[in-house]
């Protein structure tokens, strides 16, 4: 800002530091410096000059003089005042200049980094599609057998109803005819079930506890091939030291403890895997790696075979130890054995037996070792693993005979009673048997089914 005043000439002279930034200014003899205001780097910004007052006392203007005087200095500060707040408001100019620009780097990271987001949730999104494009005709076979099974509901309360007005008039329906109709509508839906093939384990539900009794160790069991009307339950207490095998003719007995019979072993058992599997008994021999088979209806070993190369007495246990180390188990597709070798560097390995010989039909190799598996159980060919036999167990891999491939899973479970020393399952059942610190307890499972369909080979 330059300000002139052509009045005070020359008696006054206003100069501004940036008109003339080379000149230096200083008051001649019989002058005096009234004002100056500097910038924030100390220099010069203006200076007033006048003539000393005695020189001009006498002056008819000197009173006109001096209120101009006035009237500079008080330009002079104000002056000053604006040239402080324009220094700090540019201060807070140059502060939000760099915060922009940082903000305008942060929208360019974030743009980037969006389109990076977007392009993997894409491909994520894109292979999850692939694989569930397989899905899409058994979604499409589950639509036509819903509707079956919408028709089957119907025809249930249609000879609901026949079967309720034969109460309120006898002989109004051919009790022959209605007996058919029964007999198709089971039929169809027997027809329906056996379209169910295996599947692979989703959930684990429960438990329902049965019975609490015997020791923190042991095993019970049914035959999974046994007829609908045969429900006799086996059970074996401790994990050594023992012969003694307590038969009860159901459940129900079971929990009641009506025993109807007691079998002597001929050799003590060693652990808690063991299996009933076609009306014989399945287990490994203490201190052997031998797996003896005994007929409940002989009463005498039918077969015994060593396992070659199998651990045994506590080398490859199960997490809780008991001498597991050789676990006898039956499914949809046979006898199966799970042990570790020194050859296999004590990982687990499946093999597939004939039950009548207890010959190795075929073995698979897997790399998760047997100590760290809490327990293990097959389903219709597939090896599945715990993780821990404590709270907080869960399947945590399986293994596939079919394809000779292995998966890490997260499948939870409710370990009620905090140890499991016996975990097996149940084909007839579809269900898991478990001895869980001196509880016996049934877990339900929940298995992904693919259906047959006439065209599958």
């Amino acid at each position: 800002m330059i300000l002139l005043f052509g009045a005070l000439n020359p008696l006054l002279f206003l100069i501004v530091f940036g008109l003339y930034p080379s000149m230096t200014i200083g008051p001649k003899e019989g002058w005096q410096v009234y004002s100056s205001a500097q910038d924030a780097d100390g220099r010069c910004i203006c200076t007033v000059v006048a003539p000393e007052q005695n020189l001009c006392s006498r002056d008819a203007k000197s009173r006109q003089l001096r209120q101009l005087l006035e009237k500079v200095q008080n330009m002079s500060q104000s002056i000053e005042v604006l040239n402080l707040r324009t220094q700090r408001d540019f201060q807070y100019v140059m502060k939000m200049e760099n915060q922009m620009k940082g903000l305008r780097t942060k929208f360019q990271q974030i743009e980037a980094d969006r389109k990076t987001i977007m392009a993997r949730n894409f491909k994520e999104l894109n292979d999850r599609m692939d694989e569930l494009q397989p899905l899409i005709p058994v979604l499409e076979q589950y639509k036509t057998d819903a509707k079956l099974i919408s028709q089957f509901k119907e025809e249930i309360r249609n000879l609901s109803a026949v079967l309720t007005g034969i109460q309120e008039e006898l002989g109004a329906y051919d009790y022959e005819q209605l007996y058919q109709r029964v007999l198709s509508l089971d039929s169809r839906l027997r027809n329906c079930m056996s379209k169910l093939t295996c599947g692979k384990l989703m959930k684990i539900t429960g438990p329902v506890t049965i019975k609490t009794s015997g020791t923190r160790f042991g095993a019970w069991m049914t035959d999974p091939l046994a007829s609908p009307r045969n429900n006799r339950v086996w059970y074996m207490d401790t994990y050594t030291n023992s012969k003694v095998v307590r038969e009860y003719k159901s459940i129900e007995d079971f929990i009641s403890g009506l025993e109807s019979r007691t079998y002597y072993l001929p050799f003590k058992w060693a652990g808690t895997n063991h299996v009933v599997y076609n009306g014989s008994l399945y287990y490994n021999k203490e201190q052997s790696n031998i797996i003896v088979k005994y007929s409940f209806e002989t009463g005498r070993v039918l077969a015994q075979r060593a396992l070659e190369y199998a651990g045994f007495h506590n080398v490859y246990p199960y997490t809780w130890g008991g001498f597991s180390d050789i676990d006898l188990m039956a499914d949809e597709l046979g006898l199966w054995a799970v042990y570790a070798t020194n050859q296999n560097a004590g990982n687990i390995v499946i093999s597939q037996l004939e039950p009548q010989t207890l010959e190795v039909l075929q073995t698979w190799n897997t790399e998760y070792s047997k100590r760290n598996a809490g327990e293990s159980f097959m389903i219709c060919g597939t090896l599945y693993i715990t993780n821990s036999h404590l709270t907080g167990a869960k399947v945590y891999y399986s293994y596939n005979t079919k394809t000779s491939t292995y998966e890490y899973m997260d499948i939870p479970f409710h370990n009620q009673y905090f140890h499991i020393s016996m975990l097996d399952y149940n084909a007839r059942e579809r269900a898991l048997y478990a001895w869980n610190n001196g509880h016996q307890v049934i877990f339900n499972v929940t298995l992904f089914h693919v259906i047959k369909t006439e065209d599958d080979s």
